[in-house]
């Protein structure tokens, strides 16, 4: 793996920090959730960013996906305090049972 460069560890630390947040409101709003996690180019940043909330199973998958509105627009806030436009907030987080190693 490539070493970050000094810019790509500021953001690393931001989405790090973004996705903390938001797996503990996750975990303590949406029953089965199990996990938050996410996968980033940071040479692309901040258009690959994709933040996936892991849920137990499918009945809460299912039970979840109508409010995953909310949850995009809470990604893109945060990211908008932090300084970073999500130009489109519906491709950058998605509910899913794959874990990050899947």
């Amino acid at each position: 793996m490539k070493k970050l460069s000094a810019v790509q560890v500021k953001q690393q630390a931001l989405v790090l920090n973004v996705a903390d947040k938001l797996e503990a409101q996750g975990r303590e709003e949406i029953p089965g959730m199990l996990q938050c996690w996410f996968d980033v180019e940071y040479h692309l940043f901040p258009s690959s960013l994709l933040l996936c909330f892991q849920f137990e199973n499918e009945q809460a998958l299912a039970a979840a996906e109508p409010g995953i509105l909310k949850w995009q627009k809470r990604l893109s806030g945060a990211m908008l305090k932090k300084g970073v436009i999500l130009k489109d907030m519906r491709k950058h987080l998605v509910f899913t049972l794959k874990g990050p190693d899947d």
